[in-house]
């Protein structure tokens, strides 16, 4: 809203000081101290209120030292999440970028689902909370409602190199640039392509996927892409999820991936800095650095009451929407591949989930009784069984999280 304004009285009127607004990096700064602003300061409100209502976390006694002093915590502390990245998006950002419409839709969306699951548990009394069948029709259709907008929106392109006798690909003009002396073409077009890490061209064709079954196989282009970013909304949602489970884990990790993906989005939405690093150039994708100074600063914000000892907990309010924002994020920017490198503590969380039950099912069928690779999963549970104290688990996972995030930048140059 500020945005729009501050354009409409830059054209109307000599103001000085509106031009500022034209930058990105200006508005993302100016996106983080207000979301931050807001989580600390209505954060600390909104905790109050919760305690008054009391909407307090029901724990169950899994044997883990200082469990059981958690009981009551107010729950649903997503909401300053929420909060924190809705409001410093619609003052700042391009309203018109279908890329922030889409992340605003993302943040509702499955902010709605969490909301839902923590008021079926706390008012209702129901410990399971919202099916999790419902859980996945949500994170389903929110990946449908992605990958159609990015296949069949004409805004939604992306800029590739053409030879000059080549057939255009789409009405968009072929444009002569030059490089380090020599010239070429680029035309910007609609594509299922992506970018792929430690790949020398750098760049995957979903429609390729199924280039196997012989001639013509790109007409089903638009149902791989679908599979792929329901897989991926579900899987890393999920993931965030699991990983909620001790004071400010969650939260810090997803600060470090915000901080990447803001990176990553600048750079893809810099002609300059894409043809530099040889990725792919998403026109107008830029604008999404305001969401992730939001995101940033809203997780930031968020983790001065969430760090130990916990004030509050973010509930699935705030995981299941902490996961797919992330997920919409790196597909919308195209670099969706790099997620198991940038959210590898969200895989082994749930990679330790899925490790445990498949073992003890297995063992249960084969010798009569169920054994257990870990002491107990999620993983950060496992450490706490053997004695860690969680705010040492916490710290020690975001470092692997900052190493893993360094790990994601350096992919751009090294194939």
């Amino acid at each position: 809203m500020l945005y729009h304004l501050s354009e409409y009285l830059r054209q109307h009127y000599d103001i000085p000081g509106l031009r500022l607004f034209q930058y990105i990096t200006f508005r993302t700064s100016l996106a983080i101290i207000i979301s931050l602003i807001i989580t600390t300061v209505y954060g600390r409100r909104l905790i109050n209120y919760l305690q008054k209502k009391q909407v307090g976390e029901t724990v169950r006694n899994l044997g883990l030292e200082g469990q059981m002093q958690k009981q009551g915590t107010p729950t649903m502390g997503g909401l300053i999440i929420l909060l924190g990245i809705l409001v410093p998006t619609l003052l700042l950002a391009n309203l018109t970028n279908v890329y922030v419409i889409l992340m605003i839709v993302t943040t509702v969306w499955m902010g709605a689902v969490g909301f839902l699951d923590d008021y079926i548990k706390v008012f209702r009394k129901n410990k399971e909370g919202l099916a999790g069948k419902f859980k996945i029709v949500g994170q389903v259709g929110l990946g449908l409602i992605i990958g159609y907008t990015m296949y069949f929106n004409p805004n939604i392109v992306v800029r590739q190199t053409v030879s000059e006798t080549e057939k255009p690909t789409s009405t968009a003009p072929i444009i002569l640039r030059e490089k380090g002396g020599s010239y070429y073409y680029t035309q910007d077009v609609k594509s299922t392509k992506t970018n792929v890490p430690f790949y020398k061209k750098n760049e995957f064709d979903y429609a390729k996927v199924l280039k196997f079954t012989g001639k013509g196989y790109e007409k089903y282009a638009l149902a791989v892409f679908l599979l792929f970013t329901v897989v991926i909304i579900t899987g890393v949602s999920n993931g965030a999820n699991i990983t909620d489970g001790i004071d400010g884990l969650a939260t810090g990790t997803s600060a470090i991936i915000g901080i990447t993906l803001g990176l990553l989005a600048y750079v893809s939405g810099n002609t300059v800095i894409a043809d530099y690093l040889n990725i792919m150039y998403i026109p107008n994708s830029g604008e999404l650095m305001i969401f992730a100074g939001a995101f940033v600063g809203a997780c930031v914000g968020f983790l001065w009451y969430n760090s130990y000892p916990a004030q509050v907990f973010m509930g699935d309010t705030g995981s299941l929407a902490i996961g797919g924002i992330i997920a919409a994020f790196a597909i919308m920017i195209r670099k969706e591949w790099l997620i198991p490198v940038l959210c590898g503590v969200f895989l082994i969380e749930i990679l330790s989930v899925m490790i445990q039950v498949s073992y003890f099912k297995y063992t249960k069928r084969r010798f009569g009784e169920g054994r257990r690779v870990f002491l107990m999963s999620p993983l950060h549970h496992h450490y706490q069984k053997k004695g860690y104290h969680e705010a040492k688990i916490v710290t020690r996972f975001w470092i692997i999280s900052i190493l893993l995030a360094i790990i994601t930048i350096v992919t751009l140059k090294v194939r």
